[in-house]
């Protein structure tokens, strides 16, 4: 019983981030909102369902297993975007478990996964800042066609700074609250195999 305890967080921890993986290639453009190069995908849910399951060290590690299969099968970013993906996935996942862990209720798992969203979008101002769009701007034409890129969905975009604050923190954020709600629709069906229970009622 001991050995199957063990193993147990860790085969889900390796199926959530194989489902991470493939959601995270199934990743799409709205350049309606935001540049075709920011992409929306739903590839946090996996490490959400681990934070809340079995922890939020265990979501950490699938943000980090996802992405080294990201980068090992479709890497098309130098390697950063998949290294800025796993922070600010760590950061989601990692503050929506701690608050989550303390008290396990319906009320402060909603809480946790808007906190674990809030945070997300904040610290993917300066992950972008300082890491991703330095190394975009070096490889793929310079920071002016980056920027160029803002203004054509609002001319008054003068700074890199301005464009992440106004686009890119409400857009992560968003992508926290839909990988949330999709949490809270299947996270009950699936409990069972999250925690080991398959046969017996979640």
């Amino acid at each position: 019983m001991q050995t199957r305890n063990k193993i147990r967080p860790l085969a889900v921890t390796a199926m959530l981030s194989a489902v991470g993986c493939v959601l995270m290639m199934l990743d799409f453009p709205l350049p309606m909102l935001i540049p075709s190069f920011v992409k929306m995908d739903v590839s946090e849910l996996p490490a959400l369902l681990a934070s809340f399951s079995l922890g939020p060290v265990y979501g950490m590690i699938v943000c980090l297993l996802k992405n080294l299969l990201a980068a090992l099968f479709h890497g098309s970013t130098l390697g950063i975007g998949e290294v800025c993906n796993f922070l600010m996935g760590a950061v989601f996942a990692g503050v929506a478990g701690l608050i989550y862990r303390r008290h396990k209720t319906r009320k402060t798992a909603v809480v946790a996964a808007l906190a674990g969203a809030a945070a997300m979008a904040v610290a993917s101002v300066p992950i972008n800042f300082f890491f991703s769009y330095p190394v975009y701007a070096a490889a793929f034409g310079g920071m002016d066609a980056i920027l160029a890129a803002y203004r054509e969905l609002n001319p008054n975009m003068g700074s890199l700074l301005g464009c992440l604050l106004m686009f890119n923190m409400p857009f992560t954020f968003a992508k926290g609250v839909v990988d949330s709600l999709l949490c809270f629709l299947i996270y009950k069906p699936l409990s069972p195999i999250l925690h080991g229970r398959l046969g017996q009622p979640a």
